[in-house]
């Protein structure tokens, strides 16, 4: 229902914004609007032809992983914490290490793994979803934590502002200064996001079970952002990057030797996996494209400028300082479209200045947020599910609590 209201509200409010530009003098607005509307079926197709790939690729390691038996392995390890925010999933169920692994490319800031993996461990929630039509608990927690986006470096976040720099003729400019700041935000969100499904869901996290593992993880972030904080901030994502696809990597080699070990015929198994990809990759059409051409259309209609303007205006008569509006659209933006923030965050680095407050900013926000919509989209349609309950409150509380975050501790670093 969630869902549907919103859907139906950004269709809405575009066609009444475009009726109210028409009728005062812009004939272009229409055509504009169907043009709009038009691309962002294009752009949803394709993306989800190019996910077909990914997707047959990953869908193949992760059988020849299960029949090797790493995925029950890595699903044992994980119990400990999982099963606190997980109860409904069955002890050793591989949808514990399908949650296990997407969280963990998440955290390198693999998207390309972290997506496929993300969409095989809602595969794996919904076997055992007993009302397949409407979202688990288990698939709204993992949603959410996915919109949450805990990522230890912004690798293509930093490369936008490095060649920003380079076009501004800035020298010495270190690009990778928000890393820290933007872990910071993430983690205040994954947090929100984390406790917004918990009440709702009147999950007992306050046990030390939970927090036991929990805060060990947390000691081990703490200590490698204290190690990676000693090299220069280009170094530090750099190595990061590094280590990240090397893992991914490593994990591939491992899943294929261990087969290979246990006399699994791993071609067989990888091929057996990899059907399934493009069998997903295709469900997730119609969701990708519904969500991608109400977004176009509250864009072109200019909703999103008169939303701004609004906010300027609250802003302005509370008698706050205002200096960090330029960076807000790319927040609300992220919200609706990954693509169309990564256009404002760099259009804001250009106008503003890449070293400049709100590019900063707007930098911070922009790889600290998930595209909530489109994970939803995604996530859900995947497998079918269209009663998202209260998936998307807790995951607009995580956006919003990082919103916030991002602008506080921008104020406290750079003003």
């Amino acid at each position: 229902m969630a869902m549907n209201i919103v859907w139906v509200g950004l269709f809405l409010s575009a066609f009444v914004a475009a009726l109210w530009r028409w009728v005062g003098g812009e004939a272009g607005v229409f055509p504009n609007l169907l043009t709009a509307l038009f691309e962002a079926a294009r752009s949803g197709f394709e993306l989800s032809l190019g996910l077909a790939g990914v997707m047959t690729l990953w869908l193949g390691l992760l059988r020849v992983g299960e029949r090797a038996g790493l995925i029950d392995s890595l699903a044992r390890l994980a119990s400990p914490v999982l099963r606190q925010l997980f109860p409904s999933v069955p002890q050793g169920h591989p949808a514990q290490a399908a949650v296990t692994l997407n969280l963990s490319a998440n955290l390198l800031g693999l998207d390309n793994a972290a997506t496929p993996l993300g969409l095989q461990a809602m595969r794996d929630l919904q076997a055992i979803n007993p009302e397949p039509d409407r979202a688990s608990d288990a698939q709204i927690m993992f949603v959410v934590l996915n919109t949450a986006g805990l990522t230890l470096i912004p690798s293509s976040v930093i490369a936008i502002r490095q060649s920003v720099a380079l076009r501004q003729g800035l020298t010495n400019f270190n690009a990778a200064d928000i890393f820290l700041p933007t872990l910071l935000v993430t983690l205040a969100s994954l947090l929100a996001g984390l406790l917004a499904v918990a009440v709702a869901q009147r999950l007992p996290l306050w046990r030390l079970r939970f927090w036991g593992p929990v805060l060990a993880l947390l000691g081990l972030l703490g200590t490698a952002v204290g190690g990676l904080a000693q090299l220069p901030p280009a170094l530090a994502a750099q190595w990061m990057g590094s280590v990240g696809a090397f893992v991914i990597v490593a994990v591939v080699l491992l899943f294929l030797l261990v087969g290979c070990w246990r006399r699994v015929s791993v071609y067989d198994a990888f091929i057996e996996g990899a059907r399934e990809g493009f069998g997903v990759a295709v469900q997730i059409v119609p969701y990708l494209v519904a969500m991608l051409v109400a977004v176009a259309a509250f864009r072109s209609a200019g909703c999103m400028d008169a939303l701004m303007g609004g906010l300027a205006w609250a802003v302005a008569g509370l008698g706050l300082d205002t200096a960090f509006l330029p960076a807000l659209p790319v927040g609300l933006m992220k919200i609706l479209s990954g693509a169309g923030a990564r256009g404002l965050m760099i259009d804001v680095l250009q106008v503003h200045g890449v070293d400049s407050f709100v590019g900063r900013l707007a930098a911070i926000i922009q790889g600290s947020t998930e595209t909530t919509f489109y994970v939803l989209a995604v996530y859900f349609g995947s497998v079918g599910v269209r009663q998202t309950r209260h998936a998307l409150s807790c995951a607009l509380v995580a956006d919003a609590v990082g919103l916030v975050a991002a602008i506080g501790l921008a104020y406290a670093l750079w003003r």
